[in-house]
């Protein structure tokens, strides 16, 4: 019994799905220290695979990515008014610029 070669799909990916995929820079304490590491982190559609961040990042900001790492953050459950209700639940990224690589989120797109 051989094992089947795993084959990847190459990406594919419109100016649209681009600004869907990639939904807002995430500014905090530890966010900005990732900065020290050529990191930045955003917040992306839930949809969204590594490959597809990658490309989305690559093409708007026109830096080259090495790494993306993804993870879902659960919404809290909060009370509103006496009421309990929850947050939604969003993907965060963080992505690993290559070496000499920026990204100025002040600027904007």
């Amino acid at each position: 019994m051989s094992a089947r070669p795993f084959i990847t799909k190459p990406v594919t990916l419109s100016a649209e799905r681009a600004y869907e995929v990639i939904r807002a820079p995430i500014v905090t304490e530890k966010s900005t220290r990732g900065s020290e590491f050529g990191q930045v982190t955003f917040e992306v559609a839930i949809t969204a695979t590594k490959p597809e961040i990658k490309l989305a990042v690559e093409r708007l900001f026109d830096v080259k990515v090495r790494a993306v790492n993804t993870l879902r953050v659960k919404g809290k459950t909060k009370r509103f008014r006496g009421r309990p209700g929850k947050r939604s639940d969003y993907k965060k990224a963080v992505v690993t610029l290559a070496e000499g690589q920026s990204i100025d989120l002040v600027a904007g797109v």
